[in-house]
């Protein structure tokens, strides 16, 4: 079986190996087949070692594909299914699942430590529980979630991460109102799902920032009211607030420094919601006056802040309805063996999303 594998936390390029094979079928388990698998910048996070991930490892968690083999006491899922890949799926059970927050259960990251793959020179870990850059691979059964026959793979693939991640935390997470200013700072795959969120829930002004000029365009297409480069931020604020802030600032990168301009230009009493996944020893500081002083909302959005599943049904109805554009923000399609090229597209800012079908 091929899959790409990542030998060493730092090195930069992926080996295409057809030696792999996915283990660890059984009870609770399905093997599913992926055809399409979306690049996310989680997965370059990984490889460089800004997010925890034992190594050697595969690549890859915003996949879909179709069920192969069922283990025993798997219900609601046959041979056949066509299934997105959620790498965070609910146990049911946990404090935070009988809270209502799904979203919050660790459950799945305890997967992240067991590896589901194997080399004749020993064990591999699929990212996340995962490892959707390979043609096959084992999971929880709660990792398939069945999706429409009417949804391409390539359409799922997205749903399953940068979609829901971008839509929810524009939705759920900072509940835009409708006639707010919003700013959102990174503008990959998930600032645009956030863009889009912000307008399905009525902003009126939807300033993207990005260093990268295609990626601004980009976000005009999606809308975005208008688009600038970083050091154009503080004019925009000016323009469209009269100083006095966005009502809500989106933070899509993962850095402190983009939190910290996140937060000044968010106005008081406004919301800053940090979506970007960034590294335990990078930390965002507020001084205790203006915490206090500013009452700004500070909202941090895992996985798109919201029960995963609704989330996904969501954005497929938005998506058929025609009110968020999916197909548009795959602006790459490769095959695995072009895998390092797509790297190198998202590191440089050229592609939003890169489409690997397998």
């Amino acid at each position: 079986m091929r899959a790409a594998v990542l030998h060493e936390i730092g090195q930069d390029k992926l080996e295409v190996l057809d030696d792999v094979e996915a283990v660890g079928f059984g009870p609770g388990k399905v093997r599913l087949r992926i055809r399409a698998t979306g690049l996310c910048h989680s997965d370059v996070s990984a490889m460089n070692g800004v997010l925890p991930q034992p190594a050697p490892f595969i690549p890859g968690h915003e996949g879909a594909g179709e069920v192969i083999d069922i283990g025993d006491g798997v219900t609601g899922l046959s041979t056949g299914d066509r299934v997105v890949v959620c790498w965070l799926p609910a146990c049911g059970a946990c404090p935070a699942c009988r809270r209502g927050q799904t979203q919050l259960c660790l459950a799945g990251f305890m997967n992240a430590g067991t590896p589901n793959f194997k080399r004749p020179g020993g064990d591999v870990f699929g990212f996340a529980g995962t490892g959707t850059f390979t043609e096959e691979v084992v999971v929880d059964a709660g990792c398939a979630v069945p999706i429409p026959d009417d949804v391409p793979f390539e359409i799922a693939a997205l749903i399953g991460c940068g979609v829901t991640t971008g839509l929810g935390a524009a939705i759920n997470t900072a509940q835009v109102g409708a006639g707010s200013s919003v700013a959102v700072i990174g503008c990959g795959g998930v600032g645009i799902a956030a863009i889009q969120g912000a307008r399905v829930q009525g902003a009126a002004q939807i300033v993207a920032v990005d260093p990268v000029a295609s990626r601004r365009e980009a976000a005009l297409r999606f809308g975005a009211t208008e688009a600038v480069a970083p050091e154009g931020l503080g004019d925009a604020r000016q323009r469209i607030t009269g100083g006095e802030g966005f009502d809500y600032v989106f933070e899509v990168v993962g850095k402190s420094a983009t939190a910290r301009t996140a937060y000044e230009n968010t106005r008081r009493g406004g919301t800053l919601c940090i979506v970007g996944a960034g590294a335990m020893d990078d930390n965002f500081q507020v001084n205790m006056f203006e915490l206090f002083f500013d009452e700004k909302r500070i909202l941090p959005s895992m996985y798109g802040g919201g029960d995963v599943l609704r989330s996904y049904e969501r954005a497929i109805a938005l998506w058929r309805a025609g009110r968020i554009d999916l197909e548009s923000m795959i602006t790459h399609r490769v095959p695995l063996a072009g895998i390092n090229d797509a790297l190198d597209q998202m590191r440089t800012g050229e592609s939003l999303r890169t489409c690997i079908e397998l």
